[in-house]
């Protein structure tokens, strides 16, 4: 285990890498409450009309200048902890790199489907995306359990 200082591969810098992760944690999360809502309004629109266009646009940029670098920098920062600290054979770290997979691919899915509603494609209903929409709170409880409280 790493004190506060610092030990293992990342020395003094382990408590900055670890202020990093969470900061891009943050930023991940707003983008995983975010896209879901903007896609039961974009939903709602009226297809080829100017407001579809307006919500296609806002999902694109929340997409490229948020949600991707977050994630990508969650992932990297991650990885580069659970290898300073050495705890990928612990339950509580496998049961939350299970629950990371699933916010990535969930993303992945949101990512899809704001690309398809921009062609106008509507596979899903308002209830459903209202739903998954509770997908990035659930995994946030899980995740802060296993981390905090590590109870396996």
């Amino acid at each position: 285990m790493v004190d506060w200082f610092g030990t293992g591969w990342l020395g003094g810098t382990y408590p900055w890498v670890k202020a990093a992760h969470l900061v891009f944690v943050i930023f991940w999360m707003a983008g995983l409450f975010m896209l879901p809502r903007f896609l039961v309004y974009h939903q709602e629109t009226l297809p080829g009309s100017p407001e579809e266009t307006i919500w296609a646009n806002r999902e694109e940029r929340l997409i490229a200048i948020i949600m991707n670098p977050a994630m990508v920098a969650v992932w990297a920062l991650g990885l580069a902890l659970i290898v300073n600290i050495g705890a990928s054979g612990e339950w509580w770290f496998r049961l939350k790199f299970l629950t990371v997979i699933g916010l990535t691919v969930y993303q992945s899915w949101m990512i899809r489907y704001a690309r398809a509603l921009a062609t106008g494609r509507r596979t899903a209903s308002g209830r459903t995306l209202r739903l998954l929409n509770e997908i990035p709170g659930l995994a946030t409880i899980v995740i802060v359990i296993l981390v905090i409280v590590r109870p396996f």
